[in-house]
């Protein structure tokens, strides 16, 4: 039998001890998109019709900069997200969600140019008790509902809390991100961002991480399966985006 090397030896190790942990991540992609996802294998997802993804596209020593650029599911699924008011501001490179594979997000939500996908979006009224005006969000996986119920939820904190959630900026925008040229999840009516009086975005800051939003908005939105871009750390932290999977319990 030919003698393996150190290296090798510690890569099979790496990889063993790995994979219990993506199958787990698998397993929470696959329970929060029941609709779409039938399952997974080894190496690739099933969606219901019968049409099959690779998770991995076989690249292994991908910088951070080509993940957010060309993310498989394994990339998506690579940083775990911190639920909970955050310890400490999140490190440079601390950005759960951010690695987005284009496919996926395609598949279950469609691509915003397309006919098919801009009929399932629906006019919400934000916060309608405060004059929050309306966003146009994807009824897919029951989004709009879930936002009807955070609205709901937010108009019943104090005053100076719920300051922080309205006017909303926009949900839906068929647009790409700045830094990736990848569609946002505004282009999927999957998000949604809040009083841009508040909001801090890394692009403009040149002090660093910076958060004026009380962790009280962001609970709600977690308990609903949306994920917050204040604990990035290119932080945007009036964006919230609907992302289960990473909030699986």
């Amino acid at each position: 039998m030919r003698r393996l090397r150190k290296g090798t030896i510690l890569l099979y190790a790496a990889l063993s001890a790995a994979a219990p942990l993506r199958a787990a991540s698998l397993d929470a992609l696959v329970r929060a998109y029941p609709d779409q996802l039938a399952g997974h294998d080894e190496t690739e997802l099933i969606w219901r019709d019968g049409t099959r993804q690779k998770i991995s596209d076989g690249v292994v020593d991908k910088d951070f900069d080509e993940k957010l650029r060309n993310a498989s599911i394994v990339d998506q699924l690579s940083l775990p997200y911190p639920k909970g008011p955050l310890p400490n501001p999140p490190g440079p490179q601390d950005d759960p969600g951010r690695f987005r594979n284009s496919e996926f997000f395609d598949k279950i939500y469609g691509k915003c140019e397309t006919r098919e996908m801009r009929k399932h979006l629906t006019k919400l009224k934000w916060l309608p008790e405060l004059g929050g005006g309306s966003v146009e969000v994807t009824t897919v996986n029951g989004v709009a509902d879930k936002l009807r119920a955070i609205s709901d939820e937010i108009e019943r904190l104090p005053a100076q809390i719920k300051r922080f959630a309205y006017p909303s900026a926009g949900a839906f925008n068929c647009r790409t991100v700045k830094d990736t040229g990848k569609r946002s999840m505004h282009a999927y009516g999957a998000a949604i961002d809040l009083n841009t009086k508040f909001a801090d975005y890394w692009l403009w800051s040149k002090a660093g991480y910076r958060n004026r939003f009380p962790f009280e908005l962001v609970a709600i939105f977690e308990r609903h399966g949306f994920i917050w871009g204040g604990k990035w750390g290119h932080f945007d932290t009036m964006h919230f985006e609907y992302r289960p999977e990473f909030l699986d319990p």
